[in-house]
């Protein structure tokens, strides 16, 4: 039987959990939605199509989708899952401009980040994937932070300057080991905040805290970090990964 970290199981099962729970621009039924669509993009037959062309736009079609979500959350489901090194700003800028907008965006990209870390983690462990989760009741609060904006990214940017006393902690400004610095990566999702932290929560406990990761004097994990560093240096290279 395959022996798991206790933290980072209970990390996993918080996550998975909270894409049951209604978010900020998503209800918990969509966003089970896209953990479901992001699991079934896989096998999209347009998709494979698409990944062997020299260039995606090569290839017109419809994808082989659940049929539940809107045409541009399908889309940028399929394309975040299967094609992720040549997404574009042109790409982006149509699907916002076919209503999917900026804030559903980037909660969609973090479900879709929180799924795909899961269900390889539990193929690697030889483990069977979770079913669904749960979808909970109650509505998206769609609250946009007042001091995002935009400049640093496709989509409007949450900075730690700019950080409200009605924002959640999602730099974790107090000094300690989960604080983010507020890099560009961290920057990423910080539109939505709660999906910035969906993702953060889990992905720390996968990988390291700031804090570990920058302590060369102790080695955290059962691999070193120059081992992780090349497992994350070559997984990058494979998916196209330009940051």
């Amino acid at each position: 039987m395959t022996s798991i970290r206790s933290d980072l199981a209970s990390a996993q099962a918080d996550a998975w959990d909270a894409i049951g729970a209604p978010g900020t621009w998503w209800s918990g039924a969509e966003r089970v939605a896209i953990a479901a669509e992001t699991r079934h993009a896989t096998g999209c037959r347009l998709c494979a199509a698409r990944k062997a062309a020299l260039s995606p736009s090569m290839v017109a079609g419809d994808h082989d989708s659940l049929g539940v979500l809107p045409a541009s959350a399908i889309e940028a489901i399929h394309r975040i899952r299967t094609d992720p090194g040549r997404l574009g700003h042109a790409w982006y800028r149509g699907l916002i401009e076919a209503g999917l907008g900026e804030e559903r965006y980037v909660e969609l990209v973090s479900v879709i980040a929180v799924t795909v870390a899961i269900d390889t983690f539990r193929r690697a462990a030889g483990l069977a994937p979770w079913p669904l989760p749960h979808a909970q009741a109650g509505e998206p609060s769609r609250r946009r932070p007042a001091g995002a904006k935009p400049g640093v990214a496709w989509m409007a940017t949450l900075l730690p300057d700019d950080c409200s006393a009605e924002d959640p902690d999602l730099y974790q400004a107090d000094p300690g080991p989960r604080r983010r610095g507020g890099g560009y990566v961290h920057h990423a999702l910080s539109l939505v905040p709660r999906s910035m932290m969906h993702w953060w929560d889990m992905f720390e406990v996968m990988y390291l805290p700031s804090a570990a990761m920058r302590d060369f004097g102790r080695e955290y994990r059962a691999v070193s970090h120059a081992q992780i560093e090349l497992l994350a240096s070559r997984v990058a290279a494979l998916n196209q990964c330009v940051y």
